[in-house]
């Protein structure tokens, strides 16, 4: 049996699936129904800060007909008094005290963080996440990104929490920024535990074209909010990433930004994620998705003899170098498997208009399939991200094979 079991920076979890800060963990009744489906911790709504928030407060991307693609909102932190927080973490701890609980937080003053930190430990936080990150709302306070954007603040603050915590410490970093390294290398410094990448990415999701005003639109205006959901995967593996493989950083790394099937947190874990946040595939879905996350990890582990997460974590950096490492003399073409091919001509429109003008449409053809011209292939890929078939694929060649290759193949397909 796959073990799920986790120790993230001392912090013990049955599996490594935490509901990120969010809406999804803003009171007691959403985080006990969480743990009841089976999620193995959840990263409370930042707490802090007196805030009150708007009315809207999100826009969704739809894109080719998936629906919330990816999603931005301007929601601040938790409108509710820290008091009534601090009340809910204390009956979450007292059903389930052997799920996590990690405290987001968020103010200004040294007093008044280390106050909040001293307060969220008493109520039984297992961990604390600094939210020096959020893009919106609170970064024009001079908290959040404003934080996060500046490693001397980062290094500062860390270093008041450090002063008094006695529980593990979670720097949740900004991806808007140049070098993510920079602030991950701040937080280190100041004595942080681990590290929580990435938080949202400033957006606009679009604009009522009637009203000529973006969303979500709050009364006749609207403004910069936070992107999150599946586009912003490919930025997030990217962070997690350029941080595991930093030499001087080494420090565990709770991985954020997409995450909505067992496959992207198989993919999460690989670049170096030792735990998982999930907060927008959640707000979409619902928590009863920890079925899938659970059963898709476990057969997955399964299938390739890994006993723990511990076992594949970072197991994908070795094979991420930078592009001047990179094999020039690997050699791919295209190739149409005639039999799944239904004559769409997507790629053929692809490949003349996009890219390399490698894909003919043979008049003689009874079948109108199209045909890889393999001289002209680069094996750039585009023809088989394009096909609603799934029919192509990219075959290996070496530069002795190519000549011999180009030929037989086009025969082939002709055939």
């Amino acid at each position: 049996m796959a073990d799920l079991t986790i120790n993230f920076a001392g912090i013990k979890a049955p599996n490594p699936f935490w509901l990120a800060s969010g809406p999804p963990s803003n009171t007691a009744g959403q985080v006990l129904r969480a743990f009841e489906k089976g999620w193995g911790g959840a990263v409370w709504k930042t707490i802090g800060a007196s805030v009150t928030n708007v009315y809207s407060r999100y826009a969704g991307l739809d894109y080719h007909g998936r629906q919330l693609a990816g999603m931005s909102n301007i929601e601040l932190i938790s409108d509710r008094s820290v008091a009534e927080n601090l009340r809910d973490i204390e009956l979450v701890k007292k059903h389930y005290p052997e799920r996590p609980v990690i405290v987001s937080l968020m103010t200004q003053s040294r007093e008044d963080w280390q106050q909040l930190v001293k307060d969220a430990e008493i109520a039984g936080a297992d961990g604390l996440e600094l939210n020096f990150s959020c893009p919106h709302g609170m970064s024009a306070r001079g908290m959040g990104s404003a934080v996060g954007q500046e490693p001397g603040l980062v290094e500062l603050l860390t270093s008041w929490i450090m002063e008094v915590a006695k529980v593990p410490v979670l720097v949740k970093l900004t991806p808007n920024i140049t070098d993510i390294t920079e602030p991950a290398r701040a937080a280190k410094k100041g004595g942080a535990d681990a590290l929580a990448m990435i938080n949202t990415i400033q957006s606009i999701a679009g604009v009522d074209i009637d009203r000529f005003v973006p969303h979500p639109v709050v009364g006749s205006r609207s403004t910069t909010g936070g992107f999150s959901g599946l586009a912003v995967k490919p930025v997030a593996l990217n962070m997690i990433k350029n941080c595991a493989q930093d030499p001087e950083l080494g420090l565990p790394i709770s991985g954020i930004g997409g995450i909505g099937t067992w496959r992207d947190a198989v993919e999460f874990i690989l670049l170096g994620a030792g735990s998982l946040q999930i907060c927008t595939a959640v707000m979409h879905h619902g928590f009863g998705i920890i079925d899938n996350l659970i059963s898709g990890v476990e057969n997955y582990m399964a299938e390739k003899g890994f006993g723990r997460i511990s076992e594949f974590t970072g197991k994908a950096l070795h094979n991420t170098t930078s592009w001047g490492n990179l094999n020039l003399n690997n050699r791919v073409v295209a190739h149409i498997n005639s039999v799944k091919c239904n004559a769409c001509h997507v790629c053929y429109t692809a490949c003349n208009d996009g890219a390399y003008q490698a894909i003919t449409l043979p008049e003689k053809s009874a079948d109108k399939k199209p045909v890889i011209i393999a001289e002209k292939c680069t094996g750039c890929n585009l023809c088989s991200l394009v096909c609603p078939s799934n029919g192509i694929t990219m075959i290996n060649i070496s530069r002795e094979e190519q000549e011999l290759t180009w030929n037989q193949l086009t025969a082939n397909q002709i055939r």
